[in-house]
């Protein structure tokens, strides 16, 4: 019986060790990972030299527009209906590529 709680016990030890370490390994993933154009926050692309240089790319202006700092914690997405046809699916897609690019 002794040696059935202790292999439970270790069982259990080893499992919480392998649950600990896959938030580290997502996050590891997530820190290479290119962010999303669309559904990360703008400020969090242009917190970056390389995600602002592509959002001054692809869409001159936004990181200086008057209105910056009421959408910058908004996403293109989220932007997209209210730029009156500003901000287009082809723009967003481009600056995924670049976002793309700079992470490699």
């Amino acid at each position: 019986m002794k040696k059935l709680i202790t292999a439970g016990i270790v069982g259990l030890s080893l499992a919480a060790g392998a649950l600990a370490a896959a938030p580290a390994f997502a996050q590891a993933a997530a820190a290479t990972a290119a962010p999303s154009a669309g559904d990360t926050p703008i400020a969090d692309i242009a917190a970056t030299p390389e995600g602002k240089a592509a959002l001054d790319k692809n869409l001159p202006g936004l990181t200086t527009h008057e209105a910056y700092e009421q959408f910058k914690g908004m996403t293109l997405k989220q932007v997209q209906p209210m730029s009156q046809g500003a901000i287009t699916d082809d723009q967003i897609k481009t600056l995924q590529a670049d976002l793309d690019k700079a992470k490699k």
